[in-house]
């Protein structure tokens, strides 16, 4: 496909994989607005962070997914949408379930219908929480859906939003189900910036949830080339399709391995907030990238040692070679 001067809207723009992706779109030419969810200081989060070279074919528009009107507005005369805002806490989806169904199902729908009006290609971000603790492993596509939290109650009800606009108005879209995605820009909401920040800190004590879970984690840039080659990709029309390493480390093992290639000591402290509901936590997420690769020509390229080294060492540029402990539930 040829991206010079395509018209696309990346929604969630100015957040983690959102930024990542907007830079890498205007990197391959493509014209993008980035719907950002409004806000008095009007900032564009973390693009901000966008090269000056690229900035020429970016356009920041702000708005509100959930809000029909503004997402009308923003997807005029776009000719694909990657849609990537939503609330992404599963902690917080405890305490606030309603803004969870306002925003990652109104604000999906609100979406699919504008694009299905003027006949836009969508790409839809799922998650891997969708499966809950899986009753087989490695995940499949076809693996059922359990919502073990109001989070994944949400993206599962937009996941079948987005199926439901395919089969029924033929709207051309993909639903993409990224497994655990980590890097630079992430928020210290998840795991791997919690604990690297403490490790950087120099504060011996790591404080942490559960350690025994087990994830598939994926380095940014694999999950961003994922979302461009669905896009590409008429075999992906119609689909649900997993992004993930097909590999698991466990918590404990991911804070041992972080440790290791900084080479700092430190012991771990339970913090019971980060701890889950017994029956809501989610033991295993493994994926079964079989589908990706078929379908997209996807597949994982930076290795987690790599990825991990990267996220560390954007943390130091960023945020001072000794940042402060950073803990977010």
């Amino acid at each position: 496909m040829d991206w010079s001067g395509k018209p696309v809207l990346v929604t969630g723009a100015g957040g983690f994989i959102g930024s990542h992706l907007t830079e890498r779109l205007l990197e391959l030419g493509a014209s993008v607005r980035a719907l950002v969810h409004y806000n008095a200081m009007s900032s564009p989060g973390w693009l901000a962070a966008v090269p000056d070279r690229l900035r020429p074919g970016l356009e920041i528009a702000f708005g509100d997914v959930r809000d029909s009107d503004s997402v009308h507005k923003a997807m005029a005369g776009r000719e694909a949408v990657l849609h990537l805002a939503a609330l992404i806490s599963v902690p917080y989806s405890f305490e606030a379930p309603r803004s969870f169904l306002d925003t990652n199902v109104a604000g999906a729908l609100n979406i699919l219908s504008a694009a299905n009006a003027q006949g836009a290609r969508v790409v839809i971000a799922s998650s891997s929480e969708v499966y809950g603790t899986p009753t087989v492993t490695p995940i499949t596509e076809a693996h059922p859906l359990q919502a073990h939290s109001p989070y994944a109650a949400s993206k599962i009800a937009a996941d079948k939003f987005a199926e439901s606009f395919h089969h029924s108005y033929g709207t051309a879209v993909t639903v993409l189900r990224p497994f655990n995605t980590y890097g630079p820009r992430q928020s210290t909401r998840a795991v791997l910036p919690v604990i690297l920040s403490q490790l950087l800190s120099g504060e011996p004590k790591v404080r942490l949830g559960s350690l025994h879970p087990q994830r598939d984690l994926t380095f940014v840039d694999d999950t961003v080339a994922g979302f461009v080659k669905a896009v590409e990709s008429g075999r992906a029309i119609g689909e649900t399709i997993q992004l993930g390493t097909g590999r698991t480390t466990s918590i404990g093992d991911l804070v041992k391995l972080a440790a290791r290639l900084l080479n700092v000591e430190f012991e771990i402290e339970t913090e019971e907030k980060r701890v889950r509901p017994a029956d809501a936590e989610v033991e295993v997420l493994l994926s079964d990238p079989a589908a990706a690769r078929e379908l997209l020509g996807w597949k994982p390229t930076v290795s987690l040692e790599d990825g991990i080294i990267r996220t560390a060492e954007w943390m130091q540029s960023s945020l001072g070679e000794s940042p402060t402990a950073q803990y977010v539930v």
